[in-house]
């Protein structure tokens, strides 16, 4: 029998070359086997199929929910606002810190800083707190334009953009956009292609950890809004994570780059978006972990 290696396996399939050697490692691969360190994989072996999920209602969202209604201070909950809100609003430009976003969520106020502060940066980091806690009360609910549309609104409401005449708050974008260089649906396209987008996705009655990120790429590549796409988008991932029973992740700064290229590559080699996830969610497990929360 004939032989190919990790790598040549990882190529033919699109694939990273980590995801192939955890399906040898896990024998999913049929006839695969090691020798010294290296794996050697029968040339006409397939790659496995991915099982959905069933949905379910997680204990991570029971505690995120009881959290978020007793004010729980130092839990899960907490944790999660602060760095979803902090990392999200940072790779669109935020000047907050960490300590900053931590501050105005534990006591509502900016504290002393010698540095200018921007006043949007402020409100952003509020309407995400906003938007965090909506996902978590509506998170089993099914993926609209009306949803999608609301929580642009909680996000954008009250930054300088709002007072912007060309600027849609909590509605679809006017002028055309580019993001990363690369051009996005035009204004008078996106409502269908939303619309396309969201009936394609709805249609699934379960979805997998891939179909969740599948989802992500083609909203980025609409673009729908004037701004707020990539977090907007991100807070969607988390929700629908939620939903599904997956353990969502947060994108942090020393990941961003692997996320834009993982967004880039998608439908080439959707390994590389794949494993940024999933390191991001590797992540999030150590937090559950250490707050005794369980996850499949």
């Amino acid at each position: 029998m004939e032989y190919i290696s990790v790598r040549q396996f990882a190529e033919k399939f699109g694939i990273s070359e980590r995801s192939a050697r955890n399906y040898c490692a896990n024998g999913k691969i049929e006839g695969a086997f090691l020798m010294g360190k290296t794996w050697n994989i029968p040339a006409d072996a397939t790659i496995p199929k991915r099982k959905a999920k069933k949905a379910n209602v997680s204990p991570l969202l029971d505690a995120l929910r009881e959290q978020k209604a007793s004010r729980l201070k130092g839990g899960i909950y907490h944790r999660t606002q602060i760095d979803l809100t902090y990392n999200s609003n940072h790779i669109e430009g935020s000047r907050l810190t960490h300590d900053q976003t931590r501050y105005i969520f534990e006591t509502n106020t900016i504290g002393i800083t010698d540095k200018a502060v921007n006043v949007d940066d402020i409100v952003e980091t509020v309407n995400h707190f906003r938007c965090i806690d909506y996902i978590i009360d509506h998170a089993e609910e099914l993926l609209t334009e009306d949803y999608i549309k609301r929580l642009h609104s909680l996000l954008k409401n009250g930054t300088s953009d709002s007072r912007k005449d060309w600027f849609a708050v909590g509605d679809y974008k006017r002028l055309p956009n580019e993001v990363g260089g690369m051009e996005t649906t035009l204004p008078n396209d996106v409502h269908r292609e939303m619309q396309t987008l969201l009936k394609n996705y709805n249609i699934q009655k379960v979805h997998s950890f891939e179909d969740i990120l599948d989802f992500h790429v083609h909203f980025e590549a609409i673009h729908p809004f004037q701004d707020g796409n990539g977090r907007v988008g991100r807070l969607l991932m988390f929700k629908e994570c939620l939903r599904y029973g997956h353990v969502p992740f947060i994108i942090t700064d020393e990941l961003k780059m692997f996320y834009y290229r993982g967004l880039h590559e998608w439908g080439k080699i959707n390994g590389y978006l794949i494993d940024t996830c999933l390191t991001a969610q590797d992540k999030y497990k150590a937090l559950l972990d250490y707050f005794k929360i369980k996850y499949q």
